[in-house]
Order: C-alpha cells, then structure tokens, then sequence
C-alpha cells in the first residue's frame, strides 16, 4: 500500500491551523476536543502523523490526504483498527457528494467520536475538510491520533488492573480476548461466579463472594471503554424498548375501551323497538 509520500501530501506550505485559525500565536484546546497545537502542525508533527497512518490497512490507497479522508470513511477505519467492536462500517458510505460526506461525518460525530474520545468536530471544520480544504484533515487526524493514544493506554492500564484483580482473587490472568459478555454474566447472576465461597453444608453464601465496591458500577468502571459503550448502548435500547412496550399496552388499553363503547352502541342500535299504538280512528 502506497505511503504518505511528499507529493501525495499536498498541504499548505507554512503548517497546518484550522479555519479561522491562520496566523494565530496561541495554542487551544478546544471544547470540540480538537487539540490544536501553537501556531498549527510542524514539519515534525505532520511526519509523525503521516507515519502513524502508514502503520493502518485502509481499504483504499493514499494518494491526496484532504481528498482520501474527506468523505470520513478511512477515518472510521482508524477508529475501527484500534477499538473494532464500536464502529460498523456499513454506517459510512464511500462518497464523492458533500451531501453524503456530511452525512458520514455527523454520523461519526455522534456515534464514535463524542463516546470513544470526548471529541466533536466543529460544523465548520467538518465542511473544510469535506470540501477538501489542504491542511485541515491533517488537524483532525492529529487530535484523533492524541485521543486514540491515551484510549489505548487507558485500555492497556485497566486490563493490568483486571489481571491483577483476578490473580489475588486466585484465577488467574484474564485472557486478552475477554470481552463484555464475560462482565454481564457476573453483573446479572452473580450467585453462579466461580468465585462464590461456600459456607457450612455446601450452601453459597452471596455475602462471603461480593466484597465492598465490586458491585456492577464498579465493574463498569473497570471496563475498556468499547465494553463501556457496548454496555452503555445495550442498556439505552432496553430502556428504549420498555418504553414502546408500555405505549403500546397503553395504546391496547385504549383501543379495547373504544371497542367495547361501540360494542354497547351497537347492541343499543340493534334492539327490537316495540310495535307502536295503532292510532287510527275506529270504524263506525
């Protein structure tokens, strides 16, 4: 696969800054979570970035940074190549269209962005880049890269954590494909944990298993936050469906009052009225 060549660059001379952002001294982190360096990206900082995204399979080859990553596609697969299991890449469609690249980012914005890393690319930055504007891209790809870092260190660090945790607990290492199902299980049933003691004659005894902060919360916090968001989306679609389900009992409720008020109208409508009187005057 070809590399980020000198040619296939092709930015601003001078660094990199984002809109608005050209000439300015001051260095900002922005609320978006873009980190901006002073006075933009130098030399040294766009090798490194360049260099870190040859390291990255993408689906299609590099030929010019502000074109290849305007549509937020190959951006998905860096994502994806670190943390796969939050990014489904049926979710961005390859695009020539500012319509479609628009719509790619925003889905990016809301579904990966703003829960992995806490970064939201500003709507002014994101029409830069989709309209191909040189030496943007490379920007948002420098905070992506500084979030995805820390994440993985995060990641790397919490899974010492559960090592260490089950090894005093007498289990041994977990294993580095353990994954949230393992967590949900304990969370949901946990009388059947292997690690429940068992007292006098056999019995479980909940009490002697579940030491002081280990409840779900603080297992919660323990995860990676791929398990973490898989867990927090999870439990959103489940408070989502209880809440269909109680409209549409609701909605049944109504429907069978409005059947049983025309059941009664109709049975109303239906009686035999009695013979009226004969009022005709009688024969003489």
């Amino acid at each position: 696969m070809a590399t980020m060549s000198q040619q296939q660059r092709q930015r601003r001379p001078g660094g990199c800054a984002l809109p608005g952002q050209q000439g300015s001294s001051s260095s900002s982190s922005l609320s978006s979570g873009l980190m901006v360096p002073e006075g933009g990206l130098d030399e040294e900082a766009l090798q490194e970035l360049y260099a870190w995204i040859d390291t990255v399979p993408l689906s299609r080859p590099k030929r010019n940074i502000a074109r290849d990553f305007s549509d937020g596609v190959m951006v998905a697969e860096l994502v994806k190549h670190f943390f796969p299991r939050i990014v489904e890449m049926h979710n961005y469609i390859p695009a020539n269209s500012v319509q479609q690249k628009l719509s790619n980012w925003n889905t990016l914005n809301r579904k990966v962005l703003s829960k992995l890393c806490g970064m939201h690319v500003p709507v002014d930055v994101v029409r830069s880049v989709t309209g191909c504007s040189p030496g943007v891209v490379e920007l948002v790809l420098h905070s992506l890269r500084l979030k995805l870092q820390e994440k993985t260190q995060e990641k790397q660090q919490r899974r010492q954590q559960q090592q260490h945790h089950h090894h005093q607990q007498g289990k041994g290492p977990m294993k580095n494909g353990q994954d949230v199902e393992y967590y949900s299980t304990n969370m949901q049933s946990p009388a059947r944990s292997p690690h429940v003691q068992r007292g006098a004659g056999g019995t479980s005894n909940p009490a002697n298993h579940q030491s002081p902060g280990a409840g779900p919360d603080t297992l919660q916090a323990r995860l990676d936050p791929e398990a973490r968001l898989l867990l927090q989306e999870r439990d959103q679609a489940l408070r989502a469906a209880q809440e269909t389900v109680l409209l549409l009992q609701a909605k049944v409720q109504r429907l069978e009052q409005l059947v049983q008020i025309k059941d009664a109208r109709i049975a109303e409508l239906t009686k035999t009225p009695p013979p009226a009187p004969d009022r005709r005057p009688a024969k003489r």
